[in-house]
């Protein structure tokens, strides 16, 4: 259930409106609109009248929830959700944002000199992975704990907020004091587990569709991190498994202007999987924005034919900054603005 107050409604008239939610079995929670606070129940409570609740005072309106996501559903929060970081940057609102960098950390070097790549572009975000998830054992798996340090420190000399993935509940505590934003990705999107431990840490997360979920799937991921009271999601379009073989995967653009219209979180697009082919991948990230993504997450490799992992998908320093210049030409056109 969703119940709105009214504007002038103190915080006695908010205060009885919870208790009264609570005492029918609900986990009340609330969130800031503009000029009003919104209160959403979940759970499951014995039978109740949504009409009690829409006479009570300092109540605007009530209304039950029909579908099965209540806190990612838009009516939480209408006017959507913007993701303040620490150092000021937003996602989410009129801001398109970059995040890019290569699929793994490999060396200081390595690492540092895409970071000031990333940067020269006009990124905002440096993406890599320490751990990574990998289809075959034997593949390179990623530099851990060492990793970690890596990005933080070239994090900190470029001024990139730093994002990587998460695989398990036990690295979480590790990487806390690394990282600005936990990546789930495509695997683990249906680790509930994982999702019920980051919904109590108060650090974003970006959550990547699954290779063969369908939306309604994404949002009840989605449901188990704010369900514990983490309000800083994003999610991420990342492409699908189909029958088609001429990409890596099939992206599904359709997916953006969709989950925009069901949920208040960020959408954002990841190009380089979503066709997983280096020549692809910029019109895939204009096709994005133009669809209404809040943001881009992209591979991005100083020498990506040297790459230890996902080179083909990986775009060349200049690639990216031509790209980046695109969408600021694009941005406009939409209504949307690149940092």
């Amino acid at each position: 259930m969703i119940v709105v107050m009214q504007g002038t409604a103190s915080k006695e008239n908010i205060q009885a409106v919870i208790e009264q939610m609570v005492e029918l079995g609900f986990n009340v929670h609330r969130t800031s609109g503009e000029g009003q606070m919104i209160l959403a129940g979940v759970g499951t409570p014995a039978a109740f009248d949504v009409a009690e609740f829409q006479v009570l005072p300092g109540v605007q309106t009530a209304y039950r929830i029909s579908s099965p996501y209540k806190l990612a559903g838009r009516g939480f929060r209408p006017e959507g959700t913007v993701i303040t970081f620490p150092n000021g940057v937003k996602v989410g609102g009129q801001n398109v944002t970059i995040m890019a960098g290569p699929c793994s950390v490999e060396s200081r070097e390595q690492i540092r000199l895409s970071a000031q790549q990333v940067k020269a572009a006009g990124g905002q975000f440096l993406r890599g992975g320490a751990y990574k998830p990998r289809s075959s054992p034997y593949s390179f798996q990623g530099m851990g704990v060492e990793g970690l340090k890596l990005l933080r420190e070239v994090g900190d000399e470029t001024g990139l907020l730093v994002i990587t993935e998460v695989m398990e509940i036990s690295q979480i505590e590790v990487m806390l004091p690394y990282i600005d934003c936990f990546q789930v990705g495509a695997r683990n999107m249906q680790n509930f587990n994982l999702l019920r431990e980051l919904g109590h840490v108060r650090k974003p997360v970006l959550l990547k569709r699954g290779i063969a979920a369908t939306i309604e799937e994404v949002l009840l991921s989605a449901e188990y991190i704010l369900s514990g009271g983490n309000y800083d999601l994003m999610l991420c379009e990342r492409g699908i498994r189909t029958f088609e073989t001429a990409t890596r995967n099939t992206m599904d653009i359709s997916a953006i202007p969709v989950l925009k219209k069901l949920t208040h979180l960020p959408v954002l697009g990841d190009p380089s999987h979503g066709v997983g082919k280096r020549e692809f991948v910029p019109a895939m990230a204009l096709a994005a924005v133009a669809a209404g993504a809040d943001g881009l997450l992209m591979e991005m490799h100083p020498n990506p034919d040297k790459a230890m992992s996902d080179g083909a998908q990986s775009l060349f320093p200049e690639q990216l900054e031509k790209l980046v210049e695109q969408l600021r030409q694009l941005a406009p056109v939409v209504g949307r603005t690149v940092a």
